[in-house]
């Protein structure tokens, strides 16, 4: 069992928003502390963004909430009240400022609250709360994802937890569906603010499932202060080495998916174009069913680069492309190679490497194959 950092204490339970799994954590403080969060830039956020971006603006939060297997998104001033509802009823049980709760919501885009459950729910809380088990609370904000996502590391004496939900509707301007971070490091909210900002830029912002960007998406990450100061070097190290790791999990779990996709583009001009150029070559859907189908179709990568039409620096005469160490232009690979490449494509990890000759700045993305268990799982996912 992976235990949380000092200072936090969590719950999980079923409330009954869809079936009789766990849809209901909360993680909580003795007092406010240090916490940052990102969220997505959709035009139609849901509530539990809109409050938790409110609650967020002094970096102070003593509790985080997830609802899952409802968003709660789309559903006008009602879903708002709920969402407030929430928070008010929570900072009750913990005694303190509505306003020192976060929440967050996934899962079906359209529905409100089974409120009258989960208000039964938070009546019934426990004081204090019970556990610090970081696997329950990464198994209870699932919803389609097949495995709990998980990380953990130190730095000094300090630990960094992370856990994560998010398998499909992700093509996030800032990070994976939910994603929740303590440590207990001894840091100041702006710090901390900042520092996570720069660390999702290069993790969840380097994931794709489906081109899709979420109505939901959060990641916040919370500092208890319980293990003191650390060097903040080392705990940005850190909380990057934790975000990474997860963002791997999601791009691993994608809906459907068999095989991990990444795309390292080096060379580039500046990071902005490695990163436009890796988005373009992970989101193609003719990328992705060619590695689905362990074909070493290069082409289909010189496609997806010649399509960033706005990077006119680019020529094609200076690009390499690479499957694992593997050179296919402007090297042509023989019919052995080709065979070689194949097997090294039916492996569970596929990497692209993809040099652009006009700069020294680099990126690397995270996604998926696109499998036919993709297209049956949203098909079918709200009946």
């Amino acid at each position: 069992m992976t235990t949380l950092p000092a200072g936090f204490r969590s719950f999980v339970t079923n409330v009954g928003i869809k079936d009789d799994s766990k849809d209901f954590t909360i993680v909580a403080c003795d007092a406010p502390v240090a916490a940052a969060g990102v969220f997505t830039r959709s035009l139609f956020a849901g509530p539990s963004v809109l409050v938790s971006r409110e609650h967020l603006t002094d970096h102070r939060a003593r509790a985080v909430v997830v609802i899952s297997k409802n968003a709660n998104v789309a559903n006008g001033p009602v879903g708002l009240a709920h969402a407030r509802e929430v928070t008010e009823r929570v900072a009750a049980h913990l005694g303190c400022a509505a306003s020192d709760v976060l929440i967050a919501s996934t899962g079906v885009i359209g529905r409100v609250y089974p409120i009258e459950r989960i208000r039964a729910g938070l009546a019934a809380l426990p004081a204090p709360l019970p556990s610090n088990d970081a696997d329950d609370v990464a198994r209870g904000i699932m919803t389609t994802d097949t495995v709990h996502k998980i990380a953990e590391a130190s730095a000094g004496a300090a630990r960094v937890v992370g856990v994560a939900k998010g398998v499909g509707m992700i093509e996030p301007d800032m990070a994976t569906l939910i994603t929740l971070v303590f440590t207990d490091a001894l840091i100041d909210g702006a710090t901390l603010d900042a520092m996570w900002r720069r660390v999702i830029d290069q993790t969840f912002n380097c994931v794709s499932v489906d081109t899709d960007t979420s109505t939901s998406d959060t990641a916040i990450v919370l500092a208890s202060g319980a293990a003191g100061p650390v060097d903040h070097a080392a705990l940005e190290n850190t909380l990057f080495e934790v975000a990474r790791s997860l963002t791997k999990q999601v791009a691993r779990d994608g809906e459907g998916a068999e095989t991990l996709i990444e795309v390292r583009v080096d060379g580039a001009r500046d990071v902005r174009q490695a990163k436009v150029v890796a988005k373009s070559i992970v989101n193609s859907p003719l990328v992705k069913t060619a590695i689905h189908g362990a074909d070493p179709n290069w082409g289909r990568v010189a496609m997806a680069v010649g399509k960033c039409h706005d990077e006119t620096d680019i020529d094609q005469n200076e690009v390499i492309i690479r499957f694992g160490s593997q050179e296919v232009y402007p090297v042509a690979v023989d019919e052995k190679g080709l065979a070689r490449l194949a097997d090294y494509m039916r492996g569970d990890e596929v990497l692209i490497h993809v040099t652009l000759n006009t700069g020294d700045a680099q990126a690397t993305v995270w996604g998926c194959d696109l499998t036919d268990g993709y297209v049956r799982i949203n098909a079918d996912y709200t009946t």
